[in-house]
């Protein structure tokens, strides 16, 4: 990204006008903008890498617990759709549908995948004859259409990227330690290579998936104290069996219903760090995933320049081969200030300066993007020391994410701290009876909702809202 002038780099104040200064990150950092077609967006190679990072780190640890991938059509028949009624349902209001093909007008529309359980399961009909068969443990990467009303770039639009996967069991109990496996790899996911902590746990009835049993999700708060999903795992039960006839012969020869699990992450990771580490400077990224993890800035007059790039070249080329990203900054157009300032917004965790004083001390020069210190390094046992120091970096903004989510997170028994507490902005644990009456009420009264019950915060103790027993806490919180 190349930028003209300072007032272009400008950002809005990110404690007063999040959302602004979200829009802001996302265009000057350069991930993504918004397309020709309303409602989509455009990812950009540096969105689009940090994305790829995130994938392989994913795609790893699925393949690693058994499962593999694979890939099904994104256009799907509506009739597939009608088969479960609590799932047409739940999508009814998203879907787009495709009505037209070859100049003619088709006699079924299609909908573009909202989701894929249902074209899914009716394949899965014709794979699983016997136990012999089971499980099938298969994940897509792929895209789907959700017609959002309010897009915003990354964290809703009509398009997006994500992955799916969608498993069949011969028992209850299989599905049941596969659903809380996916959300447990979510968690370790975000928690270590995002650097966010999370509570997970399962949804209330209100919230859950539509066509599922059970629903578990990861929680992470965002700088505005705001709540994102940041994954789900359904428990299918035998909805979706039973919805396409998908039965199978057990070892006793008797036929019974397939039991299922779906569960994925999408591209709203990519918000979920610009949100969850941003800050006045613009973007901040994890090492784990960033896409250039350091980036070298060769400060020169024309007399030291071949010099001083040749030791640049050599320093990126050690980094490379033990696996740094690193990128040498050679815009000679443009002032080192001034790259200063670009790195940052793009949110690099390290920022290498040298030049030809620092050549003559054997040395560089390390800034850190989260705490903005600088500090000469020698040149000898360099690339063991930037390794050492974006581990560094990764921990710290774990325990910094930690420490922001203490500090705006609250036990609370009366209904009025809640709503104050809402309107602040804030994680709140607070009881709940589990009557829907009593988490309809507030969401009416302050637009949040129940997160997620997390196993932790179970023990006995009497509804915010309404002073009936309850049986644990529960995370309430606004969220995007």
């Amino acid at each position: 990204m190349v930028v003209s002038s300072e007032s272009e780099r400008f950002i809005a104040d990110i404690n007063t006008d999040f959302p602004e200064w979200y829009q802001d990150v996302v265009r000057k950092a350069d991930l993504a903008e918004s397309s020709p077609v309303a409602g989509c967006m455009t990812i950009k190679p540096y969105g689009y890498a940090l994305w790829e990072n995130m994938v392989r780190i994913l795609d790893d640890a699925f393949k690693e617990s058994g499962h593999q991938n694979l890939y099904f059509p994104a256009l799907i028949p509506e009739s597939y759709l009608q088969r479960e009624a609590e799932h047409v349902e739940g999508f009814a209001p998203e879907c787009a549908y495709v009505t037209h093909g070859g100049g003619k007008e088709l006699e079924e529309r299609l909908v573009f995948r909202p989701t894929s359980e249902t074209i899914i399961w009716q394949t899965y009909a014709r794979w699983i004859e016997s136990y012999r068969d089971l499980p099938l443990l298969y994940n897509q990467w792929a895209n789907v259409m959700r017609w959002e009303m309010r897009p915003r770039l990354f964290l809703r639009t009509r398009e997006f990227l994500w992955q799916e996967g969608h498993t069949a069991h011969a028992t209850q109990e299989d599905a049941i330690r596969e659903t809380l496996q996916m959300v447990g790899i979510y968690r370790t996911f975000v928690e270590e290579s995002l650097a966010l902590p999370v509570y997970m746990g399962e949804k209330s009835a209100a919230e859950r998936f539509a066509g599922a049993v059970n629903t578990y999700a990861i929680e992470a708060m965002m700088k505005d104290r705001k709540a994102i999903q940041a994954g789900t795992s359904h428990f299918l039960g035998q909805n979706f069996a039973k919805a396409f006839d998908v039965t199978f012969q057990n070892e006793r020869g008797e036929r019974e219903y397939v039991w299922g699990t779906s569960w994925g992450v999408s591209t709203r990771l990519v918000g979920t760090v610009v949100m969850g580490h941003g800050d006045e400077k613009g973007l901040s990224l994890p090492p784990r995933v960033a896409p250039i993890q350091v980036v070298i800035v060769p400060i020169y007059r024309e007399d030291s320049k071949d010099r001083v790039m040749s030791a640049a070249a050599q320093i990126a080329a050690d980094c490379r081969r033990d696996g740094i990203r690193v990128k040498v900054d050679e815009r000679d157009q443009l002032k080192p200030g001034f790259k200063f300032n670009d790195w940052e917004m793009r949110g690099v965790p390290l920022r290498m300066e040298l030049g030809p004083k620092d050549l003559d001390k054997d040395q560089c020069v390390v800034a850190e993007r989260v705490t903005g210190q600088k500090e000469p390094m020698p040149l000898s046992g360099l690339v063991d020391a930037l390794a050492r120091k974006l581990g560094e970096t990764q921990r710290a903004m774990y325990a910094a994410a930690e420490v922001f989510r203490a500090a705006n997170t609250y036990d609370v028994d009366d209904y009025g701290d809640l709503t104050t507490l809402m309107d602040q902005g804030a994680f709140v644990r607070a009881h709940w009876c589990e009557g829907p009456e009593c988490e309809a009420k507030i969401k009416a009264d302050t637009t949040a909702t129940i997160r997620c019950i997390p196993e932790e915060l179970r023990g006995p103790g009497k509804c915010v809202v309404c002073g009936a027993d309850s049986p644990g806490r529960v995370i309430v919180a606004k969220a995007y």
